[in-house]
C-alpha cells in the first residue's frame, strides 16, 4: 500500500494521544528490555509544558510500565487498553478483573511451558502471550487466543507479535474519549499516534472527535490519516509540534 502522507507540523490546539511500544519506544525482543530514553522523555516533558498538559500515553501496557519507560513523563495515561486511566489530576480508575483472566494466565503459562520463545504477561485484568521471539508458533497461538476468548468470554485483542486476553469494556478509543471529556484536553483537537491494530479505536475516536491518526510503521490498511515510518521520526514530529504550538 502506499505510504500515508506525513501529518503536518504545525496544529491548531492539538491533544496528543501517544502509543507507547513501536511509537514512542522501539519494539525489543521482551517487553522488559524496553527502558527509560533521555530523548523522549525531554521531548515529552517539554511537550506536556508548551501543550499545557494535553498529552497523554495510550498504551496496552500498565500504567506502572509506561511510567517505568517514560520517566513519569505524561501526567495522563491509560494502560491495558483502557482497562486503567489516571486523569491529569492524578486520580485513577481501574477495572475490575474479569475472574476468567486467571484461566487465561493459567492456559498460557500451560501452552508456553514446551514451547520456547513464548512469554506470558499477567496485567492483572488481562493476559498476554508474546510470541515475537517465536513467530513459527504463531497460527497456533491465534488458535489458543481464540479458543480461550469463546470459552471465557474475554475480549481477544491481537497486537504486534501478541494476542491479549483482557476484561471486556474498554479499548484505546473508549480511553482517549474518556479523556476528551475533561480538562486539560476538552475543546482541543485529538490526534492519536499508533502502529498496531489494537490504536486503530484510537484512530477512529480521534476522527469521531475532529481529529485524526497518525500511524507509525509500514503502510497498512487504517483509520489513520497521516503516517510515519518509525519511532525517530515520531521524536522529531513531536519537536516540530512543540517548536510551532
Amino acid at each position: 500500500m502506499p505510504r500515508l502522507p506525513e501529518p503536518p507540523g504545525r496544529l491548531n490546539q492539538p491533544a496528543l494521544f501517544l502509543d507507547l511500544d513501536g511509537v514512542l519506544a522501539p519494539l525489543a525482543p521482551t517487553p522488559d528490555a524496553v527502558v527509560p530514553d533521555a530523548r523522549r522523555t525531554a521531548v515529552l516533558r517539554r511537550l506536556a509544558e508548551r501543550l499545557q498538559g494535553r498529552v497523554a500515553i495510550i498504551s496496552g501496557r500498565t500504567i506502572a510500565e509506561i511510567d517505568r519507560i517514560a520517566e513519569s513523563a505524561a501526567a495522563s495515561a491509560s494502560g491495558v487498553h483502557g482497562l486503567e486511566r489516571r486523569r491529569a489530576d492524578g486520580s485513577v480508575d481501574r477495572a475490575e478483573p474479569d475472574p476468567a483472566v486467571r484461566a487465561a494466565v493459567a492456559a498460557f503459562h500451560g501452552f508456553a511451558r514446551t514451547r520456547p520463545g513464548l512469554i506470558v504477561e499477567d496485567k492483572t485484568v488481562s493476559a498476554g502471550l508474546h510470541f515475537r521471539q517465536a513467530q513459527g508458533e504463531a497460527d497456533a497461538v491465534a488458535a489458543l487466543a481464540e479458543r480461550l476468548a469463546g470459552e471465557t468470554g474475554l475480549t481477544l485483542q491481537p497486537g504486534n507479535l501478541v494476542v491479549e486476553l483482557k476484561t471486556p469494556g474498554t479499548d484505546k478509543g473508549t480511553a482517549l474519549t474518556a479523556f476528551m471529556a475533561e480538562a486539560p484536553f476538552k475543546g482541543s483537537t485529538p490526534v492519536m499516534l499508533g502502529d498496531d491494530l489494537t490504536d486503530e479505536h484510537g484512530f477512529e475516536a480521534a476522527q469521531a472527535l475532529g481529529g485524526f491518526g497518525i500511524l507509525v510503521g509500514p503502510p497498512r490498511g487504517t483509520a489513520a490519516r497521516y503516517g510515519l515510518p518509525d519511532v525517530d521520526a515520531v521524536l522529531a514530529w513531536l519537536d516540530s509540534v512543540e517548536e510551532t504550538a
